[in-house]
This record gives C-alpha cells, sequence and structure tokens, in this order.
C-alpha cells in the first residue's frame, strides 16, 4: 500500500517559473500549463530529507507538496523567495487543501474531497491531482477577494439609497481594475476551459482530470466567478454614470447661477 500526501497553497497571481528554473539549471521555457517540478534531486539542499518528496510550482501562483510537512514547505518557500524575492509568502496557508492518495491492489478506485484509493499507480496521478487542486485553491482566493469587493460594492449601494453618490473617478477606476483583474487571472492564468497537456496522452488520463475537476466543481466555480464579475462592471457602470450625471448636474446649476449673477449685476450697474 502507496500513500502520498498532497498539500496545495495559494501565494500570489503568478509566479515566474523561468526565473526559478535558471536557477535550479533547468533549461527550459515555460508556458501557463507547464508546471515547474521539483523532485528530491533539486530538493537536497532545501530539505534534509528530500526522498520521495516532490514540489510542483505554477504560474498562476499555486505551489502543491507531495509528502511534505508544513514546516518543510515552510523552507521551501523560504528558499524560493531567496530565488524570487517578488513571490509572496506572507501567511501562505491561507488558502490551502489537503489531499490524500491511497493505492491499493485490493480496493476499487473511489474518491471523495479528502482522498482517492486506487487500485494501481498510474504516471499521470500525481501530476493532474496537483493540477487540480492548484487551480482549486487558486480560485478560493480568487473567490474571496472578489466578494471583498462586493462588500465594498454594497457599502456604496447602501450609500445611493440614502441619496448620497460621492465617488471619486479615481475610486471607481481602483474597481474596474480589480474586476478586471479577476477576470484576467481566471481566464488567463487558470485556463480553466482547457485541459492540460498531460491529459492528452490517453483516454484514462482525460477521464481522470475530468472526474477531479468535477469532484472540485473547477467549471460551475469559474462560471460563478465570471458572473460575479460581469454584476459588478454592471454595478460599477451604473455608478460611473449617475456620478458623471451628477456632475454633470452641478455643472449646470453653476453655469446658471453665473449667468443669473451677471444679470444682477448688470441690473445693478444699470440702476447706479
Amino acid at each position: 500500500m502507496q500513500i502520498a500526501e498532497f498539500k496545495a497553497l495559494a501565494l500570489d497571481n503568478e509566479i515566474n517559473l523561468n526565473k526559478m528554473a535558471a536557477h535550479f539549471g533547468i533549461e527550459k521555457k515555460f508556458k501557463w500549463e507547464d508546471p515547474l517540478i521539483l523532485g528530491n534531486n533539486y530538493l537536497k539542499g532545501i530539505l534534509q530529507v528530500p526522498e520521495q518528496k516532490t514540489v510542483l510550482v505554477f504560474s498562476f501562483g499555486s505551489l502543491v507538496c507531495i509528502n511534505c510537512q508544513d514546516h518543510e514547505i515552510t523552507d521551501i518557500l523560504k528558499y524560493l523567495h531567496k530565488i524570487d524575492a517578488s513571490l509572496n509568502i506572507q501567511s501562505p496557508f491561507t488558502y490551502s487543501d489537503d489531499y490524500k492518495m491511497e493505492i491499493n491492489p485490493e480496493s476499487q478506485t473511489v474518491f471523495n474531497f479528502d482522498y482517492i484509493v486506487s487500485p494501481e499507480f498510474k504516471n499521470y496521478h500525481q501530476e493532474i491531482l496537483a493540477i487540480v487542486l492548484a487551480k482549486s485553491v487558486a480560485l478560493d482566493r480568487i473567490e474571496d477577494a472578489i466578494n471583498g469587493l462586493l462588500d465594498e460594492i454594497e457599502s456604496k449601494i447602501d450609500r445611493l439609497e440614502k441619496g448620497r453618490l460621492n465617488i471619486s473617478d479615481r475610486s471607481l477606476a481602483l474597481i474596474s481594475s480589480q474586476v478586471l483583474r479577476f477576470k484576467y487571472n481566471t481566464i488567463s492564468y487558470l485556463m480553466l476551459l482547457d485541459k492540460p497537456e498531460i491529459t492528452w496522452l490517453n483516454e484514462e488520463s482525460q477521464e481522470f482530470f475530468t472526474d477531479m475537476s468535477k469532484l472540485f466543481e473547477l467549471d460551475d466555480r469559474y462560471e460563478s466567478i465570471h458572473h460575479k464579475t460581469e454584476i459588478l462592471m454592471d454595478i460599477t457602470q451604473v455608478l460611473s454614470d449617475l456620478t458623471h450625471a451628477e456632475r454633470g448636474t452641478r455643472l449646470e446649476w453653476m453655469i446658471i447661477i453665473l449667468i443669473a449673477f451677471e444679470i444682477l449685476l448688470s441690473l445693478a450697474e444699470k440702476l447706479i
């Protein structure tokens, strides 16, 4: 019986894999779908016991450690931070998920949100599981951020209901940029609608990826985020239109007041 324990972390919006790969002497230009895989040979200078341990680093900001304890993961993150100081390792376990894989020849294939049991080990198992877990925790991070932005928008709607609309162009631009960032991260970095290259090895690997993606509801969560970003953009557009209309009304009243003042001055000069 073999057991592999996975821990996935969402650290940042993007990780520079090419820079890290160069440090480890890996001569390869990484595409978005290519994880940087660090086996025990690369972990010898980082961990005291690197055997049976693997780290997969993804360009969309996630990292998956296999058979690593939390203190070892902390050591790995500190080492990677030395390579790329822009890597965010503050509170690395905020968005994380644990998963276990067990190989038991006497069992049928069963899986749930916590573990999978398979009668035999396939070469694609670990990488596909790591990809799905990496995307899942990255979505957790984006979902949390977008919900925070929805709360911020709600406070502005509350002020609007009370007849108070005082939103600067800078604030509106910031909200719009954050929404666009969410859309960019989910579509460009996560590429949830595309299957990773490893799934094209055979039909079994495709089925395994599909099953794991459905288990973690990747497509449904993507659609939920997409829907929320569309709502946020619509609300932002309405707030922007109302703000500009209010300023236009103020400007019109100022012009009317100035014209009236000029008329009063002219009348006053004639009377004098």
